[in-house]
């Protein structure tokens, strides 16, 4: 016998002596561990065939699944299945031992074949792979893959079920590069030494005494100081809520009841014009006290939220000073997705807290999509009790199936608002001069909705009721287009407008959301139908037909596509009818169809996505009274032509531009950072702050593309009014509370700064003007980085104490060192934040002001010493 059969014999002893005697899951989640590991992203130069195997523009990564048996038994070669969440499409698993199965979203199942034969304790397997795209942050492998053995739970793999973990193993060589080209370097210690020092001195905390997040229109200091230690607030105006929410808000920062007077009346049209608007306000601050004058309701909050600005955490001393004062932008939002990864009552009512102390005064609330439904409907218990549930259940009569590293239990994957939650949330925000804007995405991203209407139809054909099981069913049984979606999700993703069902579910829909806000006292005036997305990918650009010859597509069989909706039965009679000419029509025809269900409840705006009203001549093709757009192209795509198109063409636009102001993606451009980047691998605070809506040419001039490639925007000839801007809190990998806190905090206050003011450095709008990074010089950048400093100082100082103070989870700043012979030169993003420093990366000493320091390993930490951020070596170890 050769040494190899010898080899084979003996692992085979191994394996049969210590093996279970049948598949036990529980023993095999506590034993196996899988990691991933990226060989190369440019994955066709690395001989992979990117495009015979149908990658998004023939791009694909080369890497490994490493697969381990970490126990004592060893694992049996089969009976089991394993089952893991990707975000990319996985192209091939390269290895006779198992086969791979895409079953719907992210979810994978992976099989022991005949060839495997087991993995003895210790062992390890590698299992070649290719995936579409690449691999650039660690956040890009999600968590809980889970094994499945018949008749038994499903187990999670224990060793890969945390949110902090990292499965992706570290990043080799260029591949935290984007393989299209990368221009940046990577954030480490020493260059964020260089980026920080560049924008100019830190200022002192006496520098901004009179500074306010977010600034005013104008102020005149007086000389002298108001002493707050407590406030005694006599509102009026602002009703018993309002004054409640202030009391609430000052406690919260530490100030007594009782103490120095605050007054406030609305006053209307007696403030100078250009404040006399809804927001407006005057606010005169002197050593006996503060009185405010609003131009409404709204105006005497704003007011009164300034001075609590103003006043540093615990009280204390605030310059006497006139403020004049009025919101740039009367759209001023936050959108939070609840659906991807549910988020409990108490952080959006933390969030709500924070959006009011700021001045924000919209919350778009993204309460449906494919992987969750999360808002209590009477009538439809299947809603919530399928769509808001993820279990492992190939039928999904009980549940939907794990997505986003929610792994086989609910987790952060599981959970809703009742009907009294949100109507508790709707007034709480209402108390706040906050308006609540719910969405509920279709036609596309509607799989929850779907999957849930499916279950209900079932249990009431099973109870011998088929025309209540067809009422609000929301597909054709007889479709089998053949599509997939932007989140790899069949033809269930779309709810079909063809079938009456999808009508009577709107209506159904609209009709008791708008009596939750009419029992909390808030009238549903903006209804967000959502509207992206809806389309197959594989007929996109970047793909063409078997026989093509073009190395930079992927290769699909084309004549096995269908746009969504095109083998639906009931779509090609309204074909037959003349009521569509093709179902590319179908998308705008719905949102058409909802805007006339909204209008009926006597609802004044609908909202959608932009690419939801694709097709429209202009607003007025719509029945409500006004349409909003929600515009997330990207800058460098083209977005200043698009936004100012929709403005002109009489819809309310507001922009969501998602290479400024999508908050799940990462600060800085680091594989350690999480969070999706298709429009930018590097989003922080000074970016957000840098944003010029009104002029969006502007921008091309003061950051790059997500390559960190400079593009080149010139101005159109018709200038657009925006309504105003919103940033995006999108959940896919954002699983817990904490760190959609952290996405969120504090970029939002960036966001607040230029929704509510317009900073002297943004250039007004000129017909023809061109921008451009490194070639034209238009922007006062020295302007904007003093400006940057002001904000900074405000926020280290005086903000982020305010923020521990409420619970508020916000990411800290990280180190910028700049190692030399002697000690090291050391910064912050921005005044005041705690840096700790360590010699061996276990022992952690405080940094002091003016401290010389040599050493390694660097942190932050909050102020108060609660929470430390990720550790970083110079060393790069």
């Amino acid at each position: 016998m050769s040494v190899k059969h010898l080899l084979g014999a003996a692992v085979l002893a191994a394996l049969s002596a210590g093996a279970w005697a049948a598949p036990d899951a529980a023993a095999l989640g506590q034993s196996l561990a899988l990691k991933v590991a990226v060989d190369s992203n440019q994955g066709a130069a690395a001989g992979a065939p990117c495009a015979d195997l149908g990658a998004d523009w023939a791009l694909c990564l080369k890497g490994r699944l490493i697969l381990e048996n970490r126990g004592a038994q060893a694992v049996p070669a089969g009976g089991w299945n394993l089952y893991l969440h990707s975000i990319r499409r996985i192209l091939k698993l390269d290895t006779p031992q198992f086969a791979i199965r895409h079953l719907t979203g992210d979810l994978y199942q992976i099989s022991p074949t005949a060839a495997f034969q087991g993995l003895a304790p210790g062992q390890k397997l590698e299992l070649p792979l290719i995936d579409e795209y690449w691999m650039l942050q660690e956040s890009d492998v999600l968590p809980r893959p889970y094994v499945v053995v018949d008749g038994q739970a499903p187990a999670l793999l224990r060793h890969d079920s945390s949110d902090e973990a990292s499965y992706l193993l570290p990043l080799t060589g260029d591949n935290w590069k984007n393989p299209a080209g990368e221009l940046r370097p990577l954030a480490t210690p020493q260059q964020r030494y260089q980026t920080f020092s560049q924008r100019g001195p830190q200022l002192a905390a006496a520098q901004v005494a009179g500074r306010v997040i977010p600034a005013v229109k104008r102020q005149q200091l007086a000389g002298g100081q108001l002493r707050v230690e407590g406030l005694s607030l006599r509102l009026d105006g602002v009703g018993a809520d309002g004054a409640r929410a202030l009391a609430q808000r000052a406690a919260q920062l530490g100030l007594k009841a009782g103490g120095a007077p605050v007054s406030g009346k609305v006053v209307g049209s007696k403030l100078p014009a250009d404040i006399a608007v809804p927001g407006g306000y005057r606010l005169r601050i002197d050593a006996k006290g503060a009185a405010v004058e609003g131009f409404d309701a709204a105006g005497v909050f704003y007011g009164a939220q300034t001075l609590l600005g103003l006043t540093p955490q615990n009280g204390g001393l605030v310059p006497a000073m006139t403020v004049e004062d009025a919101p740039r932008y009367e759209y001023r939002g936050m959108m939070v997705d609840l659906a991807r990864n549910f988020k409990q009552p108490a952080t959006v009512r933390r969030l709500i807290d924070q959006m009011a102390a700021y001045k924000l005064n919209k919350l778009h609330l993204h309460l449906s999509d494919d992987e969750g439904w999360r808002l209590q409907i009477p009538g439809l218990p299947e809603l919530t009790d399928v769509g808001a549930r993820r279990c492992h259940d190939l039928t999904e009569s009980r549940c939907l199936l794990p997505q986003l590293g929610s792994g086989p239990a609910n987790q952060s994957g599981g959970g809703h608002l009742s009907r009294e939650q949100y109507i508790d949330l709707v007034r709480y925000a209402q108390s706040r001069f906050i308006e609540v804007i719910p969405e509920f995405d279709m036609p596309a991203h509607a799989r929850a909705a779907v999957v849930s209407m499916e279950a209900r139809y079932r249990r009431l054909m099973a109870a011998g009721q088929p025309q209540a099981a067809n009422e609000y069913r929301l597909l054709d049984p007889q479709d089998q287009s053949n599509t997939l979606s932007v989140q790899f999700y069949d033809r269930h993703t779309y709810l079909n407008p063809c079938v009456p069902g999808s009508q009577r579910f709107v209506s159904k829909l609209v009709s008791e959301v708008a009596q939750m806000h009419r029992e909390a006292g808030q009238p549903l005036r903006t209804w967000h139908f959502g509207g992206d997305e809806a389309k197959n990918i594989l007929l996109g650009g970047g793909f063409q037909d078997m026989k093509g010859t073009d190395p930079g597509k992927g290769k699909v069989d084309l004549a096995k596509q269908d746009k969504p909706w095109g083998r639906s039965p009931a779509c090609q009679a309204q074909i037959a009818q003349g009521q569509i000419k093709s179902v590319d029509e179908l998308p705008l025809k719905f949102a058409q169809t909802a805007s006339r269900i909204v209008a009926a409840q006597d609802i004044p705006t609908m909202a959608a996505w932009q690419d939801g009203v694709h097709g429209a001549a202009g607003a007025s093709d719509f029945a409500t009274a006004n349409t909003l757009v929600t515009e997330w192209d990207t800058l460098y795509w083209g977005s200043a032509q698009a936004a100012s198109d929709f403005a002109n063409k009489g819809f309310k636009t507001v922009l969501a531009s998602p290479d400024y102001l999508y908050f799940d993606f990462p600060y800085e451009l680091n594989p350690r950072e999480h969070g999706y980047y298709w429009a930018s691998r590097d989003t922080d605070s000074y970016k957000v702050f840098s944003f010029a809506p009104d002029n969006l040419p502007q921008n091309a001039e003061v950051m790059p593309d997500r390559q960190g490639k400079p593009f080149s925007v010139t101005s159109s000839a018709a200038p657009a009014r925006f309504a105003g801007i919103q940033g995006q809190a999108w959940a896919e990998i954002v699983r817990t509370d904490a760190e959609f806190e952290q996405r969120v905090y504090p970029r939002m206050l960036a966001l607040a700064e230029r929704a509510w003011h317009k900073a002297a450095w943004e250039r007004p709008y000129t017909a023809g003007e061109t921008y451009q990074l490194g070639v034209t010089h238009l922007v006062d950048k020295a302007a904007l980085n003093a400006d940057w400093q002001q904000f900074a100082a405000v926020l280290g100082w005086r903000e982020a104490p305010k923020l521990e103070r409420a619970g508020i989870a916000y990411r800290m700043s990280m180190p910028a060192v700049q190692p030399g012979n002697g000690p090291y030169a050391v910064t912050t993003e921005w005044p005041g934040a705690k840096l700790q420093y360590s010699t061996d990366g276990r022992n952690w000493q405080t940094l002091q002001p003016g401290q010389p320091v040599q050493a390694n390993f660097w942190r932050g930490v909050t102020q108060d010493g609660r929470r430390a951020g990720r550790v970083e070596s110079l060393s790069g170890q």
